[in-house]
């Protein structure tokens, strides 16, 4: 929207006098915005983009070219981008009706061209783009990503941007291993559980995280330690040697976040997971 201004001038017996200054308004033809269906992201994901062009000019805009920069920046001397498209994702609607498909350029950066949109009319072009290994992921980072709608009979080309931010919250897996193997009826054998945390966010008490685990053949005379500090029956966790089951009382089970670099040649940006231990020794 543009701004315009006007002032008159009257003029009699040698005198002048000046209006005050009128101030108009010019609706721009041409509306653009950008959405993110979901606004956080983590490496991966996919994340669906809705972009409207409203033109509310009195004339049909013909043969306009959309596109989208994919959140590229520049590392070093090279430019990266953390936005890679899903190709055959895109959908385009006219005032609320599905048309063919617009001819489309997956880049870096992506285009699509050949749109139409009669006069006073709206228009939605909706597609697909994953999170690639070229995003942040810490809690202070985001991805920008800017679409530019030009071509045809638009003066200017018009732009929007929109902004994704990382998850901030945990990311947890488990896995497990048992030692010795094999192991005879009557020995000790302990089962190692390892917790790592992938999201940037650690596990605090508040989450409530808990490991429920079903000891075959039941285990006797059990001692659990939780990254090398041991743990206490009711209070940390609970086991019943009639039935094998063991569970940690939530909460008890807390894990670091996770820590991020990006590779200086590459750009690349690898995780480092946080790690916390839990180890239960019992006899079969």
């Amino acid at each position: 929207m543009a701004q315009f201004t006007n002032q008159a001038q009257l003029s009699y017996n040698n005198e002048v006098v000046n209006s005050n200054v009128a101030v108009g308004e010019i609706l721009d033809a041409v509306a653009v915005t950008k959405t993110a269906v979901t606004q956080t992201y983590a490496q991966g994901d996919t994340v669906v983009y809705v972009i409207s062009i409203v033109n509310s000019g009195g004339t049909a805009l013909q043969n306009i070219t959309v596109s989208d920069d994919l959140g590229a920046y520049t590392f070093d001397s090279t430019t990266l981008v953390p936005l890679a498209y899903t190709e055959g994702s895109v959908r385009f609607y006219v005032n609320g009706i599905l048309q063919p498909a617009p001819t489309e350029n997956p880049g870096p950066p992506l285009t699509f061209t050949g749109l139409n949109i009669p006069a006073g009319s709206n228009a939605f072009l909706v597609y697909e783009a994953t999170i690639t290994r070229f995003a942040p992921l810490g809690t202070e980072d985001s991805v920008v990503n800017t679409v530019t709608v030009s071509g045809g009979n638009i003066p200017t080309p018009v732009t929007a941007t929109e902004t994704i931010t990382p998850e901030e919250e945990p990311n947890l897996t488990i896995a497990k291993s048992i030692d010795p193997v094999p192991v005879s009826e009557g020995s000790r054998v302990t089962y190692t559980l390892v917790i790592q945390n992938y999201g940037n966010a650690p596990a605090v008490d508040t989450d409530n995280a808990s490991v429920t685990d079903t000891f075959t053949p039941v285990l006797s005379d059990v001692v659990v330690t939780f990254n090398g500090a041991a743990w206490a029956q009711g209070t940390d966790y609970n086991y019943s040697e009639t039935t094998g089951v063991f569970v940690t009382v939530p909460g008890q089970i807390t894990v670091p976040a996770a820590t991020y670099a990006q590779d200086p040649v590459t750009g690349e940006w690898t995780v480092s997971p946080g790690v916390s231990t839990l180890v239960v020794t019992g006899t079969i």
